[in-house]
């Protein structure tokens, strides 16, 4: 006999806690939607585990009502890791920074996403260190003059997306703070997926970055900068809708008006397709050069890490037996220690 679940809400996701971070500050409306996204997936609250490392996003856990674990910094992937194999019944969403997964915390971001463990990672990119107050992060344009770089950055910015597809990420998307319909829709997509999903989200900070991306975010502007990815459908773009992109003799994408120009010769979108090559041509296009691909670029089906250590633990089990770790401790090559 099923048991129904009684309807959650948004309310239901909110802690009692505080929330700790600065008036207009993009993080508020992404946990905006991730409460709005978490009601509609049917799963219990006791069935969800976020996690996260240090910085201004790292606060996530202690705002969500659900298990939560405010790990060490850039550990996040490793922690979430231990806790998706030892209960592989918690849908474990990783919150992390730019400063936070890509400085420290690049080993650990690109491990877990090369073994496509069923978690969800979301990236929030301000382009700069926001707890700390203010110097240069990994995603830092060239040039920046932070606290850390007061002649401006020299260092070439790593960027997420292509990091993730370079590791051969098995879901790879990016939205926008405060274009929460597109968001959430995305936050969405990456719950359903199986394996590693992971999310960039361009996240204004107001106070030591405002207005980094208010190319991709303000109305009338952002129109002439983004790309909203279908899949299947042509890249267009524009107030108008009179632009687009396509593949020129060298194979590299360039902008084109659509006057004189079908739509058949324009670069169409396909996010099944198993080489990652497309993925990650659109995720070197940015802004002012290109539009800015949003949505999802890569979503393909791999082997699930966690499910493949449980099929090996499970085989273990019925070809041996259950284990005895007072056996395991004495077979093998052992020696006595005369005093």
């Amino acid at each position: 006999m099923s048991t129904l679940l009684p309807q959650l809400t948004a309310k239901d996701f909110a802690s009692d806690q505080e929330i700790r971070w600065c008036p207009r500050c993009g993080d508020y409306s992404i946990l905006a939607q991730m409460k709005k996204v978490l009601p509609e997936l049917g799963i219990p609250r006791e069935q969800f585990c976020f996690v996260s490392g240090i910085g201004c996003s790292s606060r996530f856990p202690y705002y969500m009502d659900t298990y939560g674990f405010h790990s060490i910094h850039g550990r996040a992937p490793a922690v979430a890791t231990g806790v998706k194999l030892a209960n592989p019944e918690l849908q474990v969403w990783v919150i992390t920074g730019d400063g936070d997964s890509l400085s420290i915390g690049g080993n650990h971001l690109m491990h877990a996403i090369r073994r496509n463990l069923d978690i969800n990672i979301i990236l929030f990119n301000n382009q700069i260190y926001g707890l700390t107050k203010g110097q240069y992060s990994p995603t830092s344009p060239l040039g920046s003059k932070t606290k850390s770089t007061p002649y401006g950055s020299v260092d070439n910015p790593l960027n997420p997306l292509s990091v993730a597809i370079g590791c051969e990420a098995t879901f790879v998307a990016r939205s926008v703070d405060v274009d929460t319909r597109h968001l959430a829709a995305t936050l969405r997509r990456a719950a359903h997926h199986k394996g590693t999903s992971f999310v960039e989200v361009y996240q204004d900070c107001n106070v030591f970055n405002s207005g980094a991306f208010y190319y991709a975010s303000k109305k009338g502007e952002k129109e002439d900068n983004i790309i909203y990815l279908e899949h299947g459908k042509p890249l267009i773009f524009g107030k108008k809708r009179d632009k687009g992109v396509r593949l020129n003799a060298h194979g590299r994408p360039e902008v084109v008006e659509l006057s004189g120009i079908s739509e058949d010769d324009l670069l169409f979108h396909d996010e099944e397709a198993e080489d990652p090559s497309l993925a990650f041509l659109l995720a070197q296009m940015r802004h002012p050069e290109f539009p800015e691909p949003l949505g999802v670029l890569r979503n393909v089906s791999r082997t699930v890490y966690d499910e493949a250590v449980r099929d090996q633990v499970a085989h273990a089990r019925e070809t041996l037996g259950e284990g005895d770790l007072e056996k395991l401790f004495n077979s093998g090559d052992t020696w006595v220690v005369e005093p």
